[in-house]
């Protein structure tokens, strides 16, 4: 077995790219091997900002020779059927084949070996073709050749066997030479294989793995924090792209003008992490200190002092730039910045911000009465100014502190701090691991906020695909999903879908005579819209009122489904299995606390003996009514004629079901899930005994169909808790 080393060195690697690239590359070379028949024992990728490396472990020095067999024509075939099989197979004569009786006659067959290449030569193929393919982002042509990478390739580093496999791209032949950090050890370097690649380049001042250059900045910063009786702000996105920035880090610390902090933590952290690149420190207990962290490429002779200070320089600037804004932004009262919304474009067909905040207040005041403690006021005034900070200066340099400076703003203008918090909420939770909003206020408006994007979205078509989600409304189901459930929020979902509609229809309705066809052809027939005053009843008859009422349940409806799906994925994580959201969601419930708990007494029933009987019993009378129904031509769904019930056992269960369905729909309405359950649990008995004693099936017709509906009212009974017929078991 031997050992597959390459390197592609080039300039700077954007930082972003590298670990997609790392992951490609491994993929790609992966799959060709496998493709080729070439096993391998271990395949890792490396990247630093000026090198993509590779290295498989466990490879054969040569493809396995293999034997392909051919069946050719039957013994005593035509000699041009003869000359045709010898010719696809490469062969002279059949005496290089042999006869073997098949059981259908005699035929002739031709067993071909095929010998493996070398290894070596197909690496030569894959490295050319994945070279050739690479799936860059962005991607360049430099000189005068035609090949494309993300940035100008210097050499390739390729080695098989500790041998050169001679690939050729972009004007460059492999070899064994790589290089080291750019100022620190910049001259070539011969390579045998990955143990002394590393060693070399550990040598050279290049830390390969991306981790443990992480590892090292999260280490040297703590060490010169703790020193300051500090601790350094965790952020994961700024480590992975730092160490995506430098090959050999070098922490130092550096000191925020005191002048500054005044300015909110926010703008000064945000400001030097978008723009910098450095680490925000915090005391103990977590407010901002002046202080930040730099990581350098490299060590300096002064111990970093004219890092540090130019650092320092820098950063004054760009803090100048972040107060100015402050101090400008808070001159100008935050609803005066309504106005200007209008300028903004939300989304074409969805109209524009102010479009997006008027909707917000209207449909945040009415979910509002579904948040327990929400003053509705609140709700209404938070709404209307949730999008206002877009038009301030600070969040047009930051876009990320959308929210974060209408808190700052609203509060500067004297709002009351439910108002000024909701501002700062009402994007959140932004995903799984997002703090979700539990003030009153917050909850309406953030609720309000999201379910707005997904009908709006909805109504124009404009819906997520496969792995396409470019609006985030997985997203935005996500964090509605989370409002009701950690909120415990008693809220008719579909309800909330269909109001949230109703402006967009009518909007669309009004403006777009492509979308008045499509309501018109889908909710009138051909004789309503051919009547004369068809156009008068559209515009003045309320046909255009019932057809946007039409399509926002349809819409409502269709939304509902994509909600079960973000749902189920959200519930996965807490064992809860999917067939089981299916059947409660089956029964219309949109009430997300009542699924959630209808799910998981039915789980707990499930798991009960007596919950696992009853589902064999349920699909055993649901494939019996399904064979008979179709064989029929008709429903037995209806009343049971209790004189026609012969046997005892058919009675009792009879009885049973006629108390079960009292019982269930009272525990039902109770929200006594477990209760219901138990009711169910309760006819195990009966129904054993009924399938165990009784022919449903019989000879007389008018018993065979009183059975059958005894089985129909098995399956309506279950169902009121939830359709049985979606558990998988």
């Amino acid at each position: 077995m031997a050992e597959f080393l390459l390197e592609l060195f080039s300039e700077e690697i954007p930082a972003r790219m590298q670990a997609r690239a790392a992951e490609d590359l491994q993929r790609l070379v992966g799959e060709g091997l496998k493709a080729a028949g070439l096993s391998f024992t271990k395949a890792q990728a490396f990247v630093t900002p000026r090198r993509l490396a590779l290295v498989v472990d466990g490879l054969p020095l040569a493809q396995p020779d293999l034997t392909e067999e051919k069946r050719g024509p039957r013994d005593g075939a035509p000699q041009a059927a003869i000359d045709g099989f010898l010719k696809a197979a490469g062969l002279s004569s059949l005496d290089q084949c042999e006869k073997r009786d098949t059981g259908k006659g005699v035929f002739w067959f031709a067993v071909v070996e095929k010998k493996g290449r070398a290894s070596a030569d197909v690496l030569l193929d894959i490295v050319q073709s994945t070279l050739a393919q690479f799936p860059w982002p962005k991607s360049m042509r430099w000189g005068s050749g035609r090949a494309s990478w993300v940035r100008p390739l210097q050499s390739i580093l390729c080695l098989f066997d500790r041998q050169v496999v001679p690939v050729r791209f972009a004007g460059i032949e492999a070899g064994t030479m790589s290089r080291g950090h750019r100022f620190l050890a910049p001259d070539s370097f011969a390579v045998t294989d990955f143990a002394d690649y590393r060693k070399k380049l550990e040598a050279a001042f290049v830390i390969l793995d991306a981790e443990a250059r992480k590892t090292r900045i999260k280490a040297e910063l703590a060490k010169l924090a703790q020193a300051e009786n500090l601790i350094v702000r965790d952020d994961p996105g700024l480590l992975d792209e730092v160490a995506g920035l430098v090959e050999w880090p070098v922490a130092y610390l550096g000191a925020i003008d005191k002048a500054f902090m005044d300015v909110p933590a926010e703008v000064l952290i945000t400001s030097m992490r978008a723009h910098q690149k450095y680490f925000a420190l915090e005391t103990k207990d977590g407010k901002l200190a002046p202080r930040f962290g730099v990581i350098a490429n490299r060590p300096t002779d002064d111990g970093g002092q004219a890092v540090v200070a130019g650092n320092e320089r820098v950063l004054r600037a760009r803090l100048s730039d972040a107060r100015f804004f402050w101090e400008l932004d808070r001159k100008i009262a935050l609803e005066t910045r309504l106005p200007k919304l209008a300028e903004r474009l939300f989304y074409k067909g969805l109209g524009s911000m102010l479009d997006k905040a008027t909707r917000l207040e209207r449909l945040a005041s009415e979910l509002a009465r579904f948040v327990p403690k929400a003053d509705v006021a609140h709700v209404a005034r938070a709404a209307k100014l949730a999008k206002a900070d877009l038009s301030s200066g600070m969040v047009g340099e930051f876009p990320e502190l959308q929210g974060v400076m209408g808190r700052y703003y609203a509060l500067n203008d004297g709002e009351p701090l439910p108002i000024a918090q909701a501002i700062a909420d009402h994007y959140a939770p932004a995903g799984p691991n997002d703090r979700c909003p539990t003030a009153p206020v917050s909850v309406a408006v953030a609720l309000a906020d999201k379910i707005d994007s997904l009908a709006g979205f909805w109504s124009i078509d404009e819906k997520p695909t496969g792995s396409k989600d470019p609006f985030a409304l997985r997203r935005a189901a996500l964090g509605v999903i989370r409002l009701l459930i950690e909120n415990r929020l008693r809220l008719s979902l579909s309800k909330a879908l269909h109001l949230a509609y109703v402006p967009f229809g009518t909007n669309l309705a009004h403006m777009n005579q492509t979308y008045v066809n499509h309501l018109a052809n889908k909710f009138f027939s051909d004789d309503d819209k051919g009547d004369e005053n068809f156009e008068i009843k559209w515009e003045r008859g309320g046909n255009r009122e019932k057809a946007i009422d039409k399509e926002g349940h349809y819409v409502a409806g269709d939304l509902l489904n994509f909600f079960a799906d973000r749902l189920k994925v959200h519930l996965r994580e807490k064992g809860t299995r999917h067939d089981l959201i299916d059947a409660v969601f089956a029964l219309k419930e949109d009430d997300l606390v009542r699924l959630i708990a209808r799910v998981e007494a039915l789980a707990a029933f499930l798991a009960s003996p007596d919950g696992a009987n009853l589902l064999t019993a349920y699909k055993r009378a649901a494939n019996i009514l399904k064979i008979e129904e179709k064989k029929d031509g008709k429903s037995h769904t209806g009343a049971v004629d209790a004189a026609k019930l012969a046997q005892a056992e058919e009675k009792a269960l009879a009885r049973a079901l006629a108390q079960a369905e009292g019982d269930l729909k009272a525990r039902l309405e109770r929200e006594d899930f477990q209760g219901a359950m138990a009711a169910l649990a309760a006819l195990r008995g009966t129904v054993d005994a009924f399938f165990d004693k009784v022919t449903v099936n019989a000879d007389d017709p008018d018993l065979r169909a009183n059975r059958l509906r005894l089985l129909s009212a098995i399956r309506g009974a279950m169902d009121h808790v939830a359709d049985f017929s979606k558990i998988e078991g």
